[in-house]
């Protein structure tokens, strides 16, 4: 599949599902949009660039600190629902641009901060992602990145992005903490911070969230039991008394890279 077909999922997959990412908890709240607030050190002079918004939670949550942030979201339907969701909350210092994480329509060394909150997984090429938020960004700049990783190992990593991509046709890869570093640090980013967080998948609401059909749903449930039980062990699998999957556990990390002066 092309990098324009996959975008063309992309855009599909969010434009039915838009309002639910707007309300998903997982989205919209989270010690992980905490952390990356918290260490934004944000001040009223910045400029932000919000990429692949999605529900608009980053950019909503860094509006009243930031002078102005730019959301930016490959999907008209998101950036609807974003922009009534930021309006609403009374923030006026937020526009909302469509347009693509790999050719970001925006000057060189314009942006103060560039964050990307559970969303990288969906670009078809991340390196080129990682090189455009370089370039849009001030030296001294700082990226502050948020999203679900694989395991380091090949079988669990497998596993993980496979039942990834059965749930939701648009999801392209979740990168190893490893492959995240050596990509942001060949790009030209340094390194500051890396996070861990324990992620709770409840899977009938991972489903609907992503809208696959009620068998498909099934099927995927049916396959993630019959898995090895040293993988169920690694994912933390809780398994009802009537033997449905109820939930299991995945990992995502906050990453703080600094642009060289």
């Amino acid at each position: 599949m092309s990098n324009d077909q996959i975008k063309g999922q992309v855009r599909k997959q969010f434009a039915k599902n838009a309002e639910k990412y707007v309300t998903s908890v997982g989205h919209a709240k989270g010690d992980d949009l905490a952390l990356l607030v918290a260490s934004s050190q944000a001040s009223s002079d910045m400029k932000v660039l919000d990429i692949a918004t999605g529900g608009g939670h980053v950019a909503n949550a860094l509006a009243p600190l930031v002078e102005r942030v730019i959301a930016l979201d490959l999907t008209d339907e998101m950036l609807q629902v974003a922009e009534r969701f930021i309006r609403g909350n009374g923030h006026e210092n937020v526009d909302f641009v469509a347009g693509d994480a790999e050719h970001v329509p925006f000057e060189d060394d314009f942006f103060d901060l560039v964050t990307c909150r559970i969303a990288a997984h969906h670009f078809p090429d991340v390196q080129s992602f990682v090189s455009e938020a370089l370039r849009v960004m001030k030296p001294g700049g700082r990226l502050l990145l948020i999203d679900n990783v694989a395991p380091e190992c090949d079988e669990n990593d497998q596993f993980y992005n496979e039942i990834e991509k059965w749930r939701d046709g648009s999801h392209v890869r979740a990168w190893r903490k490893t492959e995240w570093i050596r990509m942001l640090e060949l790009a030209g980013f340094r390194m500051e911070t890396m996070v861990s967080f324990e992620k709770h998948f409840t899977f009938e609401d991972w489903c609907i969230r992503a809208g696959l059909p009620e068998t498909q749903s099934k099927e995927l449930e049916a396959s993630m039991l019959s898995a090895p039980s040293v993988i169920k062990k690694y994912f933390n699998f809780e398994v009802t008394q009537s033997g449905r999957l109820d939930s299991f556990k995945g990992e995502s990390v906050y990453i703080q890279a600094l642009k060289a002066r």
